[in-house]
């Protein structure tokens, strides 16, 4: 029998937000500019680059196969991302990064049925924390991000960290994940997890899921977890 649902641990990029083309990429173009460095990642580009996990990781990344040598590449990465960190949150309070498309009404749904919620994200809490209070207010019991926790997804810390503050066992907890690197994360922690994908990870392996719907949007998202919180499993 499936215990009883308790709590719903989300991501945030990507899955609570529409943060990663209109946030995050222009925050990393702006100290690209900033720094007077050519480097420009448009659309498409910075879709391919999300395969890298960690916004250092991904200028380090980009830094080494275009031309820096390793140690270039590495202390290039670290100033410009402390720079982009701090344009990110600029666009945060100009209310720029918004909700995606359901999110609300379906933090309403659990909410309103005594569901716990809480945020497991590799973000920088500097632009996390103010993010989810300008857009979402109080609804979240506990937020664990990169800046407690620098273990980038697919490693599972967050998510643990997330279950040892709030003694929730993997078992009564379902994580909300877009990407593969999330999904696995989750999964890693024995939680069940809701793959809700966008525009970048549509073609993502999220075999792993419960449940993969269209987007926070998608009815099949709620019906899925008012059977969970009738006990229907």
């Amino acid at each position: 029998m499936t215990a009883r649902l308790e709590a719903v641990i989300f991501d945030v990029d990507g899955t609570l937000v529409d943060s990663e083309r209109d946030g995050h990429r222009v925050a990393f173009n702006a100290a690209f500019e900033e720094a007077g460095l050519p480097d420009r990642w448009d659309v498409a580009t910075y879709g391919q680059l999300l395969r890298v996990a960690g916004g250092k990781q991904r200028l380090a990344f980009w830094f080494e196969n275009t031309g820096r040598a390793r140690a270039e590449a590495l202390d290039l990465a670290q100033r410009l991302h402390r720079r982009k960190t701090q344009y990110m949150q600029a666009l945060v309070a100009e209310g720029a990064i918004r909700a995606r498309p359901g999110v609300h009404q379906l933090l309403d749904v659990l909410e309103t049925s005594g569901i716990a919620l809480h945020v497991a994200t590799t973000g920088t809490r500097a632009w996390v924390e103010p993010l989810l209070d300008g857009v979402f207010g109080p609804r979240f019991h506990t937020i664990v991000t990169g800046t407690e926790v620098p273990r980038l997804k697919p490693d599972p810390a967050v998510y643990e960290r997330v279950l040892q503050l709030t003694c929730h066992r993997p078992g009564v907890a379902i994580a909300v994940e877009d990407s593969a690197n999330g999904v696995r994360a989750a999964v890693a922690a024995g939680l069940r997890c809701v793959a809700v994908p966008n525009a970048y990870t549509r073609d993502d392996d999220l075999a792993r899921a419960t449940l993969v719907t269209d987007g926070p949007d998608d009815p099949v998202l709620v019906r899925w977890f008012q059977r969970q919180l009738a006990g229907g499993g």
